[in-house]
């Protein structure tokens, strides 16, 4: 164990050897490092200065969070991503989802690797303004399971922040994984004096979805994080009515193309509409009645786009060329410029 850092024999949720409640908090009971811990002598963690001097030539950091899991927070993240290196901004993105890693996929990574050089470690480049940092990049195969406990997640993540070598950047996007556990605390205390522009939290409209989200609101006001505002995603499902699939009613029967034809005869006009329908029940209000509760900003809704999930899959922004998304991306670049014009206010 050097220079503070949690031993990986450690219990879950340990508080750290530097800290004043090494050794005797309750989380300390039963591990074999409690009388050392508590014996040892307590001061800064010589690592956070090391993590300051790689992050003075980041400008701004930006935590994407969600309480509760599938909500599209990743696909959020790789498009926010995306839509910054496309305003020819230059953007990191660092994956701190370590037992569920999803950028190499989402950003068309597979099977990439990562680099070091006398710099420390660099991150696997998307386009020249645009790198990534995962576990992804680290695991033998992509059917690798990570079976950390808290404290070996939590060293990757320090590792991450002070050995990548970002060169100067404009933005830091970090996708975390749902919950407010070791690596949401962790981030927020390597980062927190080099400065937090804010988080975006990510939930679906169902109440099901709400209920984690307000402990995630909670948590960042309990850390003093600002939050940025929350995006209701898969807001209702839209598509091109010419791009629906139909069925029979009771049967498999496909009649697709027996409706177009109808419809292109008697109705053309009706193939230039989008057929929208509620996937989750939003009767409680959704997000934005959720954000007038707890006093704080309502982004906007990315609805459930087809065209979304497809350029996810394949590791493309969906805001140009063929995987332009018609439907969900002028909801994003919406959504985006709010955050962008709060974090200049």
């Amino acid at each position: 164990m050097e220079n503070g850092d949690i031993p990986e024999n450690a219990n879950e949720h340990c508080p750290g050897p530097q800290s004043e409640s090494a050794g005797k908090s309750d989380s300390c009971a039963g591990c074999p490092n409690q009388e050392a811990c508590a014996t040892a002598p307590k001061g800064p963690d010589p690592d956070l200065v090391a993590i300051a001097e790689r992050m003075s030539t980041v400008k701004h950091k930006i935590l994407v969070l969600s309480g509760k899991g599938g909500v599209g927070k990743s696909t959020f993240s790789a498009q926010l991503s995306f839509a910054l290196a496309g305003m020819d901004h230059q953007v990191g993105l660092m994956d701190i989802d370590i037992c569920g890693p999803s950028m190499p996929k989402m950003l068309g990574l597979e099977g990439h690797e990562i680099h070091q050089s006398n710099l420390g470690w660099s991150p696997v480049y998307v386009e020249e303004n645009l790198g990534v940092m995962s576990i992804g990049f680290m695991l033998p195969n992509s059917d690798e399971a990570v079976v950390w406990r808290g404290p070996r997640k939590n060293a990757l993540i320090k590792q991450f922040l002070k050995d990548v070598y970002w060169r100067d950047i404009d933005y830091l996007v970090v996708d975390a994984p749902p919950g407010t556990s070791d690596e949401h605390i962790s981030i927020v205390q390597y980062l927190q004096a080099t400065g937090i522009d804010g988080a975006i939290i990510v939930t679906t409209p169902q109440e099901v979805s709400l209920i984690d989200v307000r402990k995630e609101v909670s948590f960042c006001k309990k850390v003093g994080v600002p939050v940025l505002g929350v995006v209701e995603n898969m807001s209702g499902l839209s598509q091109p009515l010419a791009d629906v699939k139909f069925m029979e009613i009771g049967s498999s029967v496909d009649v697709t193309q027996k409706v177009i034809s109808c419809l292109r005869e008697n109705a053309p006009e009706l193939l230039n509409v989008l057929a929208c329908s509620e996937v989750f029940d939003s009767s409680g209000g959704g997000a934005e009645r959720m954000c007038r509760e707890m006093g704080v900003p309502f982004l906007g809704k990315v609805p459930l786009d087809p065209q979304l999930c497809k350029a996810a899959e394949q590791g493309k922004s969906c805001f140009e060329g063929n995987n332009k998304c018609s439907v969900s991306a002028p909801a994003l670049k919406s959504i985006i410029q709010k955050v962008l014009a709060s974090m200049t206010e």
